[in-house]
């Protein structure tokens, strides 16, 4: 199943890596950027490493490491540890070309996953480009540093015409729906409600900063039992009708791009009903 929940842990704290794999996230971000400090780089290197030395390799399966951006001071390090790492996938931070893909991806296993994260205008321009880069595993939007550089707040619609533009380059390189921006709010209220506002513009999964996040994020991108239940029916009497061009179910007509959506959802969903 696709990843819904990604949870960033800072990565010059060791002692929090085993709680953040225990917790209810899809995946973990070990971070090397914001997280740490221009100071710390060099410890996070080495604590995220020595993790990955020894943990199981289901473990390192759920991990991604966030690499500083490619004009940053600290690219070129990331890069050259890079090499030496057991990873399957990076998370790019301001990425803003297919060139900083594939820079990032010569110094990875073979196949390896970039993950870029959108977080400025000319990322957020380039993402068809982006998108369709080899070796792309899906996109994410990183909504507070792009607020910076557009100069707007977190009510701006600009965000949402950004979010709707990582969910229509996706859509075109086939990539799973994007990741939606962190919640500063740990409130479950709040990120839950993010999350659904995520969803209707076409995100599929959720950027998280605290454990307690992960839940209420989660829920927002799962099919509701009730809908799963609606999605069955769809598809049941669908498939058990030779050659419809549309059927009833629940008192309402059924046509074959409403069939599809529940097949969709059954794929999407964790239950059965």
């Amino acid at each position: 199943m696709t990843p819904l929940t990604y949870l960033f842990v800072p990565g010059n704290r060791p002692e929090r890596f085993a709680k953040a794999l225990a917790s209810h996230a899809d995946r973990v971000i070990l971070d090397l950027e914001d997280a740490v400090s221009p100071q710390d780089k060099a410890s996070a290197r080495a604590s995220i490493g020595g993790w990955l030395a020894s943990a199981e390799p289901a473990s390192r399966a759920r991990v991604l490491v966030r690499i500083n951006d490619a004009l940053s001071p600290w690219h070129t390090d990331n890069l050259a540890w890079l090499q030496s790492q057991p990873l399957s996938e990076v998370m790019l931070s301001k990425c803003e070309t297919p060139e900083q893909v594939a820079v990032v991806l010569s110094h990875l296993p073979a196949g390896a996953q970039v993950l870029p994260l959108m977080e400025t205008v000319r990322g957020v321009h380039g993402a068809v480009a982006i998108a369709q880069a080899p070796g792309v595993s899906r996109l994410a939007f990183g909504s507070i540093d792009y607020q910076l550089d557009l100069g707007v707040d977190a009510h701006s619609p600009a965000l949402e015409h950004a979010s709707v533009a990582l969910t229509v380059a996706s859509r075109l390189a086939d990539l799973p729906a994007p990741v939606a921006g962190v919640t500063p709010d740990l409130d479950p209220s709040v990120v839950a409600a993010d999350a659904e506002h995520a969803l209707a513009l076409g995100m599929g999964a959720k950027l998280c900063i605290h454990p307690q996040q992960i839940d209420a994020a989660r829920q927002a991108f799962v099919p509701s039992p009730a809908t799963v239940a609606w999605a069955h029916r769809v598809v049941d009497t669908w498939e058990h009708t030779q050659h419809p061009g549309a059927v009833q179910v629940d008192a309402r007509m059924v046509d074959k791009p409403v069939y599809l959506r529940a097949r969709r959802l059954l794929a999407q969903s964790p239950i059965s009903v």
